[in-house]
């Protein structure tokens, strides 16, 4: 790996090469002509897209009930355990978010509050190709059960040997509703606008390729999304204490995931850094997925050596990793220096496949910076927020001559007259009994 020991600002500006964003303009067009042929051909696009890029021929898109309960059937009572036991922990994890509805009548006159909805609708999307992820399907499924949403709608794309029966699985144990074997933009496309077999949704959540975040980008406004997740990556922050043979391999355990993820050390100790370089390149060999490993290493990784603590968690922040993992004495007191992390994992037996698997928070992150702004995957991105507010006759007197003011300040006349004639005489006075009022509602 690349070792750096340049002055933080220097140090800011390489982060900032490494995060910037581009648009392939030519996949951006692709994605645009693939969501327009669904949205005109329904399920026979759905079939032909199938065909043209995974290369399988589908009789119905719509995987059957009695399919999935013999997939769940089928697996090995380890794998169904392992399942249950990372169920149970997302579940008490996330029943925490729960959101509640509220009422505030704590002003005279008036009553105001919330009322949380769950979307009726969502749609969850989950890789498929060479890699199974049934982790994938509990940390979308899960949270959108608790929140109370309706019906969960999972496509994946179609294998030619038919969908892993691990994935169908996970679907039964997470609660999924109905599975639909589609992938790509095509099926971003499907849940966003609805065929005649597939339905739409409110929401799409859940991870994919750079069709899949692509197509979601555009689809965005006709329904929800999550996030636009782009390449894992994983930042380190890491002191003498730590152990240079367990930072290389929680580094690796992100770099195998693809060409393009990132792999960040963040140490004070020169002699970490070098032991950990060393570390990497042995672990490098032993691992099945070296080739894409080593490419995320070699171009989208490096090792910084910053002096101080502070300065450390600067460039961090800067970074915003999808997950942070702080190696660190008594890591937990360093929580207040945290900015910008999609999860944190502390202490040195918190690895990050932890929260890929087991710990319960959601392994849905922002990633390529979004931390900055974006939140983990949660309940409350299944819910709606509806606010309602009644005031009295009294109550909007006294606020009246305020309203009105700043909605002339605005140039909103109509506004401030609104207001108004609910205290103009003429108005209070307006009966239907009235034959004259009666002949100007056309009665």
């Amino acid at each position: 790996m690349k070792i750096y020991r340049e002055p933080l600002a220097k140090m800011i500006d390489l982060v900032n090469e490494y995060t910037a964003q581009t648009t392939d303009m030519a996949i951006e067009q692709q994605v645009r002509t693939i969501i327009e042929t669904v949205i005109a051909g329904g399920d026979e696009a759905l079939r032909q897209c199938s065909e043209q890029f995974d290369g399988v021929t589908l009789d119905a898109l719509r995987v059957p009930q009695e399919d999935i309960e013999a997939a769940y059937n089928s697996l090995p009572a380890e794998l169904v355990e392992a399942l249950t036991v990372a169920k149970a922990n997302i579940e008490a994890f996330h029943k925490r978010e729960i959101d509640q509805s509220f009422i505030d009548l704590d002003t005279t006159g008036v009553l105001r509050g919330q009322k949380v909805t769950p979307l009726k609708r969502v749609g969850i999307y989950v890789p498929g190709g060479t890699a199974a992820y049934p982790s994938t399907i509990l940390m979308c499924a899960l949270p959108a059960k608790i929140a109370g949403v309706k019906e969960v709608i999972m496509v994946t794309p179609p294998q030619k040997d038919g969908i892993a029966p691990i994935v169908l699985g996970a679907a039964k144990l997470a609660g999924v509703d109905a599975v639909y074997q589609v992938g790509g933009a095509q099926a971003v496309a499907a849940l966003a606008y609805g065929t005649e077999s597939v339905p739409k949704v409110d929401k799409i959540v859940g991870p994919g390729n750079i069709y899949v975040a692509t197509a979601k980008r555009q689809v965005f406004g006709q329904v929800s999304i999550d996030m636009i997740a782009g390449p894992s990556e994983i930042g380190i922050l890491a002191d003498e204490t730590a152990n240079p043979i367990h930072i290389a391999a929680d580094l690796l355990s992100q770099a195998e995931h693809d060409k393009r993820a990132r792999s960040i050390l963040i140490t004070n100790s020169e002699l970490l850094a070098n032991a950990v370089a060393k570390e990497v390149e042995r672990q490098l060999k032993e691992l099945p997925r070296e080739a894409i490993a080593r490419t995320a290493i070699e171009e989208r990784s490096f090792i910084a050596i910053i002096d101080s603590i502070e300065d450390m968690f600067t460039l961090m922040n800067e970074v915003a990793p999808e997950h942070l993992e702080i190696q660190l004495a008594n890591a937990v007191e360093y929580m207040s220096l945290v900015e910008n992390a999609g999860s944190v994992f502390l202490g040195p037996y918190t690895a990050e496949p932890v929260g890929d698997y087991m710990g319960g928070p959601n392994h849905v992150l922002p990633t390529s910076g979004t931390a900055r702004f974006s939140s983990p995957l949660g309940v409350y991105d299944f819910v709606k927020r509806t606010s309602f507010m009644q005031f009295s006759k009294a109550r909007l007197q006294e606020l009246a001559p305020h309203i009105a003011t700043l909605a002339r300040t605005e140039g909103l006349e109509g506004h401030a007259r609104s207001i108004e004639i609910r205290f103009d005489e003429t108005a209070d006075q307006f009966t239907f009994d009235d034959e004259e009022a009666r002949g100007s509602y056309g009665h």
